[in-house]
């Protein structure tokens, strides 16, 4: 079996791209249940605004890739040989030194965010809820989810930390000169909308408006961060009178255009607008207009640098945590090599004292139920006994990956070659 990923990330592919990729929800659901009935794999796939991948148990690693390259171009009605060069591909012990990385904040655009950790558990309850992961890939996004708690509660990776929401409003800090006295409104109801309502208040925003379709869902936002909801009815208002826009919903199409800002607003007052959504909820169109400054997710990168440096001390730490958890995760990949060698050798030894057993009850038949079940305990308590500490040898150095010569003699010393 190995363990692949394939996948795509703000590294590798441009917004363009990525947001074509984007699965949520439902379309996840049927994504990773498609792919495991496909490969006959354990399937995880884990969707950001960042990055889409997908992690593997299989069989057959050249076929499985094969299969993900092309439901990922089907997908996004595109041939393989367009996405290939922006793919990442890895295996075995790259691909979980590469979870790990992530769910700790040190592949993300924002160094050591927190956001991500919950975004890798999710991607692990979902699978699980699909019933597409087993043994390996659950063990994988454990000690990958184990390393992030880690590096969040022993390392300060994720002090001064800057999640893609506070990066939006450094952005605006940048293009309004005095960004107190603007009036902000979001648009979407989320966990980024949320994070992007408390950043621009902690910048001292006085006039914070949230709207959504799920006008609830704003009410319960705005209640919880102290600021004002609008009814979806009352957006268009909004638009005309905002000199920030942060976009940060999940609608799958823009929200956003040309068209509907023009009629909205007066083209004589400046506007910023911060899309941190993906797929994207402004369409590219607005970028034409006059006093609009647009940006998206992949510009936010020069903010992010800035912080970069306040992080970066500790990234080494962060590494010792993952080099601890990718070798109690690889020490147990490699003990599960020596399991059927364990397995043919109990059961050799149980089918010698079973045969043993009842050659005994032949020449002993005035025995009573209770007089052969105490032999027949001691007849296995001694194949238990004897087995216990080659079993418990051959799992200690299996986790040490110094397994197989032990393997080697344990199957040619006990005839075992035949009963793999």
């Amino acid at each position: 079996m190995t363990l692949v990923m394939i996948g795509f990330n703000y590294q590798t592919a441009p917004l363009d791209l990525r947001e074509r990729f984007f699965l949520a929800g439902d379309d996840l659901r049927r994504a990773a249940t498609a792919l495991h009935r496909e490969t006959l794999a354990e399937v995880a796939i884990l969707s950001t605004c960042n990055r889409l991948e997908i992690y593997a148990n299989t069989p057959d690693a050249e076929q499985t890739t094969e299969k993900i390259v092309t439901c990922l171009a089907d997908h996004a009605s595109l041939s393989a040989a367009q996405i290939e060069t922006h793919l990442q591909k890895l295996a075995n012990r790259e691909a979980a030194d590469h979870l790990m990385r992530v769910a700790t904040g040190l592949e993300s655009l924002v160094l050591g965010e927190s956001e991500i950790l919950g975004q890798v558990a999710q991607a692990f309850r979902q699978a699980r809820e699909a019933g597409t992961v087993g043994a390996v890939l659950s063990r994988l996004f454990q000690e990958a989810i184990h390393a992030g708690k880690r590096a969040r509660s022993e390392t300060a990776i994720s002090q001064h930390t800057l999640s893609v929401s506070h990066a939006a409003v450094w952005m605006a800090k940048r293009q309004i000169s005095n960004l107190a006295h603007a009036n902000a409104l979001i648009i979407g109801a989320g966990r980024m909308a949320e994070l992007a309502a408390r950043a621009l208040k902690a910048n001292g925003v006085d006039s914070i408006r949230v709207v959504n379709r799920n006008f609830w869902r704003a009410s319960d936002l705005a209640e919880r961060v102290g600021i004002e909801a609008l009814e979806w009815t009352q957006h268009e208002s909004a638009l005309r009178e905002a000199d920030l826009i942060i976009t940060a919903t999940s609608a799958p199409q823009p929200i956003l255009n040309a068209d509907n800002l023009l009629v909205a607003r007066n083209s004589a007052h400046p506007l910023v607008i911060v899309d941190i959504a993906v797929p994207r909820n402004v369409s590219r169109d607005v970028h034409d207009l006059p006093n609009v400054e647009l940006y998206d997710i992949d510009d936010l990168q020069s903010v992010v640098e800035n912080h970069r440096a306040l992080r970066q001390s500790e990234a080494a730490q962060v590494e010792t945590i993952i080099s601890e958890a990718l070798q109690d995760y690889l020490g147990w990949m490699n003990s599960r090599n020596a399991v059927p060698t364990i397995v043919a050798l109990r059961q050799k030894a149980e089918e010698m004292a079973a045969l043993e057993l009842e050659r005994a009850f032949h020449r002993l038949p005035d025995l009573n139920e209770q007089e052969r079940e105490v032999v027949m305990q001691m007849a296995y308590r001694i194949v238990n006994k004897m087995l216990h500490a080659p079993t418990v040898a051959l799992r200690e150095r299996a986790a040490k990956d110094e397994h197989y010569t032990y393997l080697h003699a344990m199957r040619k010393l006990f005839d075992l070659e035949g009963e793999s």
